[in-house]
This record gives structure tokens, C-alpha cells and sequence, in this order.
């Protein structure tokens, strides 16, 4: 099923509570999200981008920020950026 690139962030954050921003139209339309359960805790941001996100956006550019508004890096576990997210509004 074909989504949004608007409707593909929020599905991404509603399931995974991660932000992310996919660089493109938020009209152009990418592959649906619809994985039901979100990815595990100990998987990198880089691994998680090259097996659930780009498949579904192809080439379109996408980036994570956390809950500071900052771009993570690639090693930082799926975990610790949930968590920066309640950090940071605590």
C-alpha cells in the first residue's frame, strides 16, 4: 500500500515513537509503514534505516532527530532515542 511521505513519518513515529524526517514532497508517495510491532530496543539507527525505512522510501533522502532536535549518530541504539524523547519533555 502507497502512503504519504507526511502520513509515512507519522505512522513511523505513532509505532516506533522515533521522528524522523523524510526529504521530499510531504504529498510524493513512499510504501506504507505496516509493520505491527516496533523494532527492538538494542538495534542501531543504521540498521534499522537500511532494513525498515529505506525499502519502503527508496531513494528519497531520510534522517532521525532525537528529542533534542538533534541528528543521532548511526551507532545509537533505537532504546536510547525513545528515551531521548522523555528526557527531554520531562
Amino acid at each position: 500500500m502507497e502512503t504519504t511521505i507526511g502520513q509515512f513519518e507519522l505512522a513511523v513515529l505513532s509505532l516506533e515513537e522515533v521522528r524522523v524526517v523524510v526529504r521530499g514532497s510531504s504529498t510524493a508517495k513512499v510504501k506504507g509503514y505496516d509493520y505491527e510491532r516496533s523494532a527492538a530496543g538494542n538495534t542501531s539507527i543504521t540498521s534499522w534505516i537500511a532494513t525498515r525505512i529505506k525499502p519502503l522510501i527508496g531513494d528519497f533522502e531520510v534522517v532521525v532527530i532525537d528529542g533534542s532536535g538533534v541528528v543521532p549518530h548511526g551507532r545509537t541504539k533505537l532504546s536510547n532515542l525513545r528515551d531521548s524523547y522523555v528526557s527531554e519533555s520531562a
